[in-house]
């Protein structure tokens, strides 16, 4: 079994336990412990209370968050014609149609976001088993296969995020960089629970959000009150 290493000791000595923090606290305290020589990224784990082995309980979505992720996103667009021209000057780092696929299927990887037009999906179809297990496969659900190549790059360059609930039924979600100010930070995953809690499936029972973790790239996990979650966003 690994062991921690000195730092991450020392950090963790500062976080009691199984204390329940304020968002603000629990945010503030991630940043002072981190340790890390590096900018590194805040990452918000949510518990939900779904089964997502029923298709109307399998949570996912996306967010703009209004402070951004603080890391350029190099985004790939499948598209032909005018909609090519539309993507490159919104900015996509990569666009194209055969020629991506097959840069793709030989295993070429230089990007974090892939969207597609719709008549181009038959084709991005086949990238499947290469962009499915890698949460890449453009979506309809997510935003990332449409007509609108302009609004969407632009929203995925300003900070657009994906989350999907995974088998346990938690949702993991970058809100930033530790070196954001404390208030950029709340504000970004306020705004992400916000469109949790209106993502809540008719047929979810009990408590939905049921536990909340704050946590740097390098460090321990921080438990976040979410007793008054509704509060805590309003």
């Amino acid at each position: 079994m690994p062991k921690h290493g000195k730092k991450f000791r020392q950090a963790t000595q500062q976080i009691e336990g199984e204390k329940m923090y304020s968002l603000t606290e629990a945010v503030q305290l991630c940043q002072k412990v981190a340790f890390a020589g590096f900018n590194e990224s805040v990452d918000v784990t949510v518990k939900l209370g779904v089964d997502p082995r029923h298709a109307e309980q399998n949570v996912r979505g996306s967010v703009v968050l209004p402070k951004g992720t603080g890391k350029t996103v190099k985004v790939l667009v499948f598209a032909k014609g005018e909609k090519e021209k539309e993507a490159k000057k919104a900015g996509a780092d990569f666009v194209g149609a055969e020629d991506l696929i097959k840069k793709i299927s030989g295993g070429w990887m230089e990007f974090e976001r892939v969207v597609a037009t719709p008549d181009m999906m038959g084709l991005v179809g086949k990238l499947g088993k290469v962009l499915g297990p890698r949460g890449l496969m453009p979506n309809p659900k997510s935003g990332t296969v449409t007509v609108d190549l302009a609004r969407v790059i632009k929203e995925i360059k300003a900070g657009k995020i994906e989350f999907r609930v995974d088998k346990a039924g938690i949702i993991h979600a970058p809100v930033g960089k530790i070196k954001f100010s404390s208030e950029d930070l709340v504000e970004n995953i306020k705004v992400l629970l916000g469109i949790l809690l209106r993502l809540k499936p008719a047929s979810s029972k009990g408590q939905y959000i049921q536990k909340i973790s704050i946590s740097s790239t390098m460090g321990a996990g921080i438990l976040v009150d979410n007793s008054q979650v509704d509060r805590m966003i309003a």
